[in-house]
């Protein structure tokens, strides 16, 4: 792959980076339609225009966004689906295959790696990879799969903010994402890793991972309000769920409860979602 091609990959997951993970207009769409197969088909980023989009969404229309376009450049990703615990199908992402970089690639990734002593160092000088891009849990750099023993150590680090990412590959067929606090001096993470997904490498085709899209929409998450969002210029992440409000930086977190009479108009800031949409949908889970 030259490296203007690259670099369009790299500008496009930096735009989807601005867009705001959350439930909300998921929630209005599938009151709007009546139907999750109605609100999927409402979703803008079923059209593929980002700048259209009601503010943001989940890994779904992420991934499929991202898809879409790395299919429009004449490349060949994957869709691949997120098990957690007893939880089958819950998350997704993509995976670009057989990825072989002219030259070291121009991401600030590579550069922050260089400090420390990592297996990722073998990849980047092979610059030969499959690459993962898991933009619904707000990982915005492609990241290389380590090789599965006995080709490689099939475990690689890399030191996000304000949350590392630890890529765990046990097998040829099946991958583990890990992520803890962001990495220190000697190469260890600020707040002990814990798993979150399992993706089964060999992927799924369009028609199932929109099914899996239509069944997101009865999921328990619907229930409540949860926002995500990444400020990658500062490393700070916001989380809210349930009333709660997470802060997330290389310092570690804070939580603080938000009171309804100001709960709109923090969320609408932090957020960059309009109070109008909020309060649209906090208005029908109080249903």
């Amino acid at each position: 792959m030259d490296a203007s091609t690259w670099q369009k990959i790299l500008d496009l997951c930096n735009k989807l980076s601005n867009v705001t993970y959350e439930n909300l207009t998921k929630i209005i769409r599938l009151e709007q339609t009546g139907s999750a197969t109605g609100a999927r088909n409402l979703d803008d980023s079923d059209q593929n225009d980002v700048d259209t989009w009601m503010g943001g969404g989940t890994c779904f229309s992420m991934t499929w966004h991202l898809y879409q376009s790395l299919r429009d450049m004449g490349l060949n990703p994957r869709l691949v689906m997120g098990h957690k615990r007893k939880e089958r199908n819950i998350h997704c992402a993509l995976i670009l295959p057989n990825v072989t970089l002219d030259t070291t690639p121009p991401s600030p990734l590579v550069s922050r790696l260089s400090s420390f002593t990592s297996p990722l160092s073998s990849l980047v000088s092979r610059l030969s990879s499959d690459y993962l891009f898991d933009p619904g849990y707000l990982i915005f750099d492609p990241l290389p799969i380590p090789p599965a023993p006995p080709f490689g150590t099939g475990d690689a680090i890399f030191p996000l903010v304000p949350n590392s990412v630890r890529l765990v590959r046990p097998a040829q067929d099946r991958m583990e994402l890990w992520t803890g606090g962001a990495l220190g001096d000697r190469g260890l993470a600020g707040a002990q890793m814990k798993l979150r997904f399992e993706y089964p490498l060999e992927g799924v085709s369009v028609e199932e991972f929109k099914q899996h899209w239509v069944e997101s929409f009865y999921r328990e998450m619907m229930t409540y309000p949860v926002l995500n969002r990444l400020d990658r210029e500062r490393g700070i992440q916001y989380y809210y769920q349930k009333g709660n409000l997470v802060t997330r930086d290389a310092d570690g977190s804070r939580m603080e409860r938000l009171d309804e009479g100001c709960r709109v108009q923090k969320l609408s800031e932090i957020f960059k979602l309009s109070p109008d949409l909020i309060e649209k949908a906090l208005g029908i889970l109080s249903k």
